[in-house]
């Protein structure tokens, strides 16, 4: 078998967390500080800071939750499984929306699940790579982890509807205000989806400036009108009792049971608390939910809720038949303006979503462009954003209503709040030490919450709830065929490879010709020979007096502190080993990697980059399907076609192209 490095093809150049070898000579040295990011450690905000982060938080956080007013209680009376809108009902459903919004949100996710953050930083795929460095069997291990990648490609179903479904649910208030405008609704919510797409690659940092104003104008016009509507009947505060949700199930049965798939629309939001944690902390994100997001949500469902008492009619409509008609057209212009918001906080989280990935391993590299020099995290993907797009687009024009788009929200993020709980579990057990007796009892309350929310969505399956599923499944698939190609690749590789402790005697011992410059040799195992270095030796018979032995790995953390950040050992021959790490939340660049050594780190001349005298070597791999029962024919066409698709190696790693000097090699999988 012939081969070459694999960093023309992992993510992260190689095996996460890998440590660097021992030995004397080592020695670590700081890098260059990431521009605008987040260091986690410091004191909490107070003041003016809070407030601010907190006014961050209405606009990226609290985006999904706060459009859910536009459809969530009009399915729970007017959807397929909806129930009269009688004045029992009424009470029983709004009892419900209270004590899910309670639990789920304030009780679950603020008050739990954010205390289990990996260095600071939230989301289902932080909480994976937390739970990963547990000690466990491995198929518990397993297990946990196949469980954790499926529910991150949930999310990627959940980022397809939400903007579809928000945007949809505002601009539907046209047929509220002019029913003859009503086959004006699909076409608008297009043309509003394709700008909103169109504008991601220049990036949000100057639209994310008005997020939190739009949301905080978006959050009082909802809580204005729900006070408008609950004057009509101030009696609905009676739903605050628990007496009337239990009240409402033994009426209804399962019919009753199978509401929740409505209900659930409520706190579909509650899954970004915890994954937007490292943007803003947990303190600026509970301020702005007890102190604007929840009230304004809260009365406004009440106030839908007095409407309905007052006139069942409403059902078709509740929220716009709330608004009096003077108010009618600018409340849809805020609505329309919040759904955007919405819409673009789940679209940078796919973005995010699929730069974590990459990092560890479960992704091929994508082309990810920093769309802001200040603010770290502010990405653009062109390829998650026209996939996302296209699907968004077409959810629109093949359910052409939030009615039917509602069928087929809920069921992925049921799915996920329930794989996050059984991550939390190893959590709590694992690394905070909690006995069986205290933590068995929480797992099991949440989960019987999110198993009720999860079952009630599954008869929305032929409804569309099969999009979700369909898509994280694609997703999935996509996910661990790359993961398993990585990882037989790299156990071959590193199976022909020759250690460097074998190579650097026989370098001295017969030493070929040396010129002048450097040569970077990238690999993803630092105790190996890169084959293409191997390859170069071989067929040009020469070396540079200076080689640098490059390996990217990837950390199970977020961010890699600065002080961690870059190791370098001197070997014998003019070689030298430099090991640089970077948290799955980073992205890597190995120019500025080594223009970080420290003066000394390396003997000899000034390490200069920027001229000619500095050649990167990488390897271009041809892969071939083998009869090897490793892992199945199908799945490794499928891995070689990723891997074909996959963003070159020297962009990935921000090589200059003039200087990269590529070697192809075939490889038999």
């Amino acid at each position: 078998m012939s081969g070459t490095s694999l960093p023309s093809l992992a993510g992260d150049g190689g095996s996460q967390g890998t440590p660097a070898p021992a030995g004397s000579g080592t020695g670590s040295f700081p890098a260059q500080r990431s521009s605008g990011r987040r260091v986690h450690g410091h004191a909490p905000p107070t003041g003016k800071a809070l407030l601010a982060l907190s006014l961050g938080a209405l606009g990226v956080v609290y985006g999904d939750i706060g459009t859910s007013p536009l459809y969530a209680l009009k399915e729970c009376f007017n959807g397929a499984h909806g129930v009269p809108p009688t004045p029992d009902n009424v009470l029983g459903v709004l009892s419900l929306v209270f004590w899910a919004l309670t639990f789920v949100v304030t009780v679950k996710y603020l008050s739990f699940v954010m205390e289990a953050d990996n260095r600071g930083e939230g989301g289902i795929l932080a909480l994976l790579a937390l739970v990963g460095r547990r000690k466990a069997s491995r198929p518990a291990r397993k297990a946990l982890l196949v469980a954790g990648l499926f529910g991150a490609a949930l999310l990627y179903g959940d980022g397809v509807i939400t903007p579809a479904i928000s945007v949809l649910g505002a601009v539907e208030g046209l047929r509220v205000a002019a029913p003859s405008m009503g086959p004006l609704v699909v076409p608008v919510t297009v043309l509003i989806l394709v700008g909103l797409f169109v504008l991601q690659k220049r990036g949000t940092a100057t639209v994310g400036m008005v997020f939190g104003p739009i949301m905080l104008l978006w959050f009082a016009a909802i809580a204005v009108a729900g006070i408008h509507g609950i004057l009509r009947d101030p009696g609905v505060f009676r739903a605050l009792w628990p007496g009337h949700a239990v009240a409402f199930f033994s009426r209804h049965g399962w019919h009753g049971f199978f509401v929740l798939g409505a209900v659930v629309l409520v706190v579909t939001g509650g899954e970004a608390l915890y994954a937007d944690m490292g943007h803003f902390g947990r303190r600026p994100i509970r301020l702005a939910w007890v102190g604007v997001a929840m009230p304004a949500l809260l009365l406004n469902y009440f106030g839908q809720g007095a409407l309905l008492l007052h006139d069942p009619s409403a059902a078709a409509s509740p929220f716009y038949l709330l608004v009096p008609g003077w108010a009618l057209y600018p409340m849809i212009a805020i609505a329309t303006l919040a759904a955007i918001v919405a819409s673009q906080a789940l679209i940078s989280g796919a973005f995010s979503l699929t730069n974590q990935a990459v990092q560890l391993g479960y992704s091929p590299r994508v082309t990810i462009r920093h769309t802001s020099s200040t603010e770290y995290g502010q990405i653009y993907i062109p390829e998650v954003n026209w996939a996302v797009g296209v699907a968004c687009i077409a959810l629109v024009m093949g359910f052409k209503s939030s009615d039917a788009l509602a069928a087929a929200y809920g069921i992925a993020v049921t799915g996920t709040m329930t794989i996050t709980t059984a991550l939390f579990h190893r959590v709590v057990r694992d690394r905070w030490r909690w006995p069986r007796w205290l933590a068995w009892p929480l797992t099991l309350f949440f989960l019987v919450t999110d198993v009720s929310f999860f079952l009630a969505n599954v008869v929305k399956i032929e409804e569309g709830g099969w999009f979700p599923i369909a898509a994280a499944g694609g997703v999935f698939l996509l996910m661990s065929t790359w993961r398993r190609g990585r990882d037989a690749l790299a156990e071959q590789l590193r199976e022909a490879g020759l250690p460097l402790d074998l190579f650097l005697p026989d370098v001295e011992r017969r030493p070929p010709h040396r010129i002048k410059g450097t040569a970077v040799f990238m690999t993803s195992n630092p105790g190996g020979v890169p084959p293409v270095l191997l390859h170069h030796l071989k067929h040009n018979k020469v070396l540079h007096e200076r080689v640098l032995l490059v390996s990217v790995l990837t950390e199970e953390v977020p961010v890699v502190p600065d002080a961690e950040r870059l190791t370098v050992k001197n070997l014998s021959a003019g070689f030298h080993q430099v090991i640089g790490r970077y948290g799955f939340m980073e992205t890597p660049n190995v120019p500025a990697l080594l223009s970080a050594l420290p003066r000394g780190a390396i003997p000899g001349p000034r390490l200069e980059l920027s001229g000619m005298e500095t050649t990167y070597y990488l390897g271009r791999e041809t892969l071939l399907a083998s009869g090897d029962s490793q892992m199945s024919t199908w799945r490794k066409r499928l891995f070689i076609v990723m891997a074909r698709n996959a963003q070159t190696a020297s962009a990935f790693f921000g090589l200059p192209p003039n200087r990269v000097v590529e070697m192809g090699a075939q490889i038999q999988l």
